[in-house]
């Protein structure tokens, strides 16, 4: 036997005997292909429906913010346009300014008596209680009547922002102390008069308005031009005022007040270097609010010539205001100062600020003064105010003489009706009585009727 034909008969043998097993292998392998291929395909209909319930359900989202904004948008079509920004209804704009403007006509009817004489005609007196004119010494006339209408007040108003800072300012003038040039027998003319004006940035104010020694909102309510005037802190100067929250300080314009040695008529001196300097700290609670307030300044007079005097000294004082809720419309208002040197801030200059010795020396002249006052409401229309006020002054009359005030006080009460907002009619009496350091007096009885209306 050859090589060639045993190889060949050896592969014949090999391959017969391997067909079995290889065979059963391959059917091994397509049966495993074949189960990955079906788990493949299970995977494969797993994704399928999850990717289907996805863009179910982010259909269903979809349709319903479609919804949502076919609702917004009929909404929108059906309501009405958003207005322009219009101008605040109590004022009007030019430019970034915004102005408003108001006041209010008064018209007073007086009938008084004066037990020491009537004054002058044209005499401030007439038309407000000035307590330091109270006439002393004359005669009693019997009633006289003044009718005016100078109290009319009007005033102007900008607000603006300018470069981030809030800025604002205010004019307000009246007729009340400039009588006019004329009389009463024709057209009763009164001159307007300046009584404030400012400027505000910020925390900061320029010009003339109300001494920060003063707290307004405690005044009473009275028919008066004032009404507790021997008693109150009262003046309005130019002055630089800074505030923050409720403390505010400022400086004011120095005007001093004399007394001459042995007495005489006053002397208004012009000579000080130094601003008067004030400082007040309110309080405002649910209760109602209180107030300090504290002053310094300088007092100086300057002559020249045969006997010249050049002096000065200083003046200080305190004040203490409130305004305390008496139920839910009711209030009691208080005010009580004193100090030294500050005669011309209290009591429509009642008592001067100092008096010259014999030396030609400045000596503060002391002073004491205070008010109470009851304000009851009856009903809507309907109030009330009872009013009491005094000074005292503490002079020395070996320096100012006997004819020097030494007190003053006044009693007023009255009753206002209010038939429609903002206007009143109202009717107040008072007594009033001025003393001089002599003992001599004189007392004033008043019944004032007014009608007033603002705007």
């Amino acid at each position: 036997m050859t090589l060639k034909p045993a190889l060949l008969a050896g592969c014949a043998a090999l391959a017969l005997f391997s067909a079995p097993e290889l065979a059963n292998a391959q059917s091994q392998d397509t049966a495993a292909l074949e189960a990955r291929i079906a788990q493949l395909e299970a995977q494969l209909n797993e994704l399928k429906t999850a990717v289907q319930a996805s863009r179910a359900e982010q259909a269903v989202q979809q349709q319903a913010v479609a919804q949502d904004i076919q609702r917004i948008e009929q909404r929108a079509a059906a309501a009405p346009p958003a207005p322009a920004p219009a101008a605040p209804s109590d004022g009007f704009r030019i430019g970034n300014n915004t102005l408003r403007f108001g006041g209010f006509v008064k018209a007073d009817y007086i009938v008084s008596d004066y037990s020491g004489g009537d004054p002058a005609n044209g005499d401030a007196l007439r038309d407000f209680y000035l307590p330091g004119s109270i006439p002393v010494g004359g005669a009693d006339e019997g009633p006289a009547a003044d009718f005016n209408a100078r109290q009319t007040r009007f005033w102007l108003t900008t607000e603006s922002l300018i470069g981030g800072r809030k800025v604002g300012g205010r004019i307000e003038m009246d007729f009340q102390v400039l009588p006019g040039t004329g009389d009463q027998r024709t057209t009763s003319p009164s001159n307007l008069a300046l009584r404030r004006a400012f400027v505000t940035v910020d925390n900061w104010l320029f010009g003339q308005e109300w001494t920060n020694f003063q707290n307004l909102s405690v005044l009473p309510d009275t028919a008066d031009y004032i009404g507790a005037s021997e008693g109150t802190v009262f003046a309005r100067q130019v002055q630089v005022r800074y505030t923050r929250g409720p403390f505010s300080i400022s400086i004011e314009n120095p005007e001093t007040t004399v007394t001459p040695f042995a007495g005489g008529a006053r002397i208004i001196a012009d000579d000080s270097s130094l601003p008067d300097v004030t400082a007040r700290y309110t309080l405002t609670r649910p209760w109602g609010e209180a107030s300090v307030a504290g002053i310094v300044r300088q007092l100086a007079y300057e002559t020249t010539g045969l006997g010249a005097i050049d002096s000065t000294a200083t003046g200080w004082g305190v004040s203490a205001a409130a305004k305390i809720k008496v139920g839910e419309t009711n209030d009691l208002r208080l005010m009580l100062s004193g100090g030294e040197g500050i005669g011309r801030y209290i009591g429509l200059n009642f008592s001067n600020d100092a008096v010259l010795t014999a030396s030609g020396d400045l000596e503060t002249i002391g002073v004491l003064a205070g008010f109470a006052s009851y304000r009851h409401v009856w009903s809507p229309q309907w109030r009330s105010n009872l009013t009491y006020s005094a000074q005292s002054v503490d002079n020395d009359t070996a320096l100012t003489g006997l004819l020097a005030n030494r007190s003053a006080h006044s009693l007023r009460a009255n009753l206002i009706w209010t038939p429609v907002p903002a206007f009143d009619v109202g009717a107040e009496f008072m007594f009033g009585e001025r003393e001089l350091e002599s003992g001599a007096s004189g007392d004033l009885n008043r019944l004032q009727v007014f009608a007033k209306y603002g705007f």
